[in-house]
């Protein structure tokens, strides 16, 4: 693979430092070739996180008008791809402030799916709109005109860098459109976020996506965390799934598993949110061995039906 590190270091001080939305910062095709080999290839695994648990819940989009917007190099419009598939009646709409960054993307589409219908002026009707780490670009005027892009669609997969103050935007976001839509994803219910209850201050809402296994023998992404200085064990990341259908019945009723659980040495916390809204619970070691290996392992499961007595789990059921 023929990376350009300086051109990766541009982009990467662009992103941390927060200016990323000031300009266009694709250069040319060869940026994106570079930003698409590398970055997009782990944003594409936190959509395939968010996929799986869509397909875990028997949710698939309906309708022929999916749009990308803010596209970039159009890594998350190929996974939905992947996941769903489409028919001759399906178009993709590519939307972004960088015509190169369209172009780049179409390229990469249409290597896929060459018979695939690609527009670039968005619908009237959206049936599925793609929304991809773009929240760290936007100013507060052009987050609200993109809401209100997302009260036109049928569907809506939102999916963002898992951050503290990127969840608290997406957590809004979802108090602004759950009135208009179902939530699918990762909610478990339709109540006001329990997030955004005073206690929980120092909580947000975030999951962990898992990057295929052999990434950590292959020399080159080595290399490549090492120059950019990134911890490829972690893919932190906030999204929001919103469908105008009712919720598939394994989506409701449960608690789900936020973030990463603390070990400690005679228990485990465990942060879970549900309809009751969002507590600590413990697993203790000595009562639950099992569960208590598995959670060291790092092998939570996403959703539970948990039963507790006081702050402690006494049992669950994926």
């Amino acid at each position: 693979m023929d990376i350009n590190w300086p051109t990766l270091q541009r982009l990467r001080r662009g992103f941390l430092a927060g200016t990323a939305g000031n300009a266009d910062y694709w250069r040319t095709a060869e940026d994106l070739r570079q930003y698409d080999d590398t970055f997009a290839q782990r944003i594409g695994w936190k959509w395939d996180f968010v996929l799986r648990d869509l397909a875990e819940l028997g949710w698939q989009p309906t309708g022929a008008n999916i749009v990308d917007w803010g596209c970039g190099s159009g890594v998350a419009s190929r996974a939905v791809l992947d996941q769903f598939g489409w028919n001759a009646q399906t178009k993709l709409w590519l939307s972004d402030r960088s015509p190169l960054a369209v172009r780049f993307a179409t390229e990469r589409v249409r290597a896929k799916h060459p018979e695939l219908r690609i527009e670039r002026v968005i619908p009237d009707r959206i049936d599925l709109l793609i929304i991809s780490h773009v929240l760290t670009e936007m100013s507060q005027p052009q987050i609200e005109q993109l809401v209100q892009l997302a009260t036109k669609a049928g569907a809506v997969i939102w999916v963002e860098p898992g951050t503290y103050d990127v969840s608290l935007t997406l957590i809004a976001i979802r108090e602004r459109l759950r009135k208009q839509f179902q939530l699918v994803a990762p909610c478990t219910h339709q109540n006001q976020c329990g997030i955004l209850a005073p206690e929980n201050k120092p909580h947000w809402c975030h999951f962990f996506a898992e990057p295929p296994g052999e990434i950590f023998i292959d020399s080159f992404w080595t290399k490549f965390g090492q120059q950019m200085e990134i911890d490829l064990r972690s893919l932190p990341l906030s999204y929001l799934v919103l469908d105008r259908r009712p919720v598939p019945a394994s989506a409701a009723n449960a608690t789900r598993v936020i973030g990463r659980p603390n070990l400690f040495k005679p228990y485990a916390e465990v942060l879970g949110c549900s309809a009751k809204g969002v507590c600590a619970c413990k697993v203790m070691k000595r009562t639950h061995p099992d569960v208590y290996r598995q959670l060291k392992k790092g092998k939570c499961p996403s959703r539970l039906e948990v039963e507790t007595e006081g702050d402690q789990i006494t049992g669950w059921k994926i």
